[in-house]
């Protein structure tokens, strides 16, 4: 069942104020590539692209300590 225009506003406004978005470009192929590997370790692309920004934040600020 379709979500109602109601339900899509809410999710919207939630969203809109719990999140910021940035929008990453990758060249052709890469994107499925990187589905790819997200998918294999059992996350979405957006839980593999958090983590792998995490974890080089945390390993850059260790070198810099």
């Amino acid at each position: 069942m379709p979500a109602s225009k109601a339900q899509q506003k809410a999710v919207s406004k939630y969203m809109k104020n719990n999140y910021d978005e940035i929008k990453v470009r990758v060249e052709k192929g890469r994107k499925a590539q990187i589905q790819a590997h997200a998918e294999i370790q059992g996350e979405s692309v957006n839980g593999f692209i958090n983590r792998a920004i995490a974890e080089t934040m945390e390993r850059d600020q260790e070198q810099k300590s």
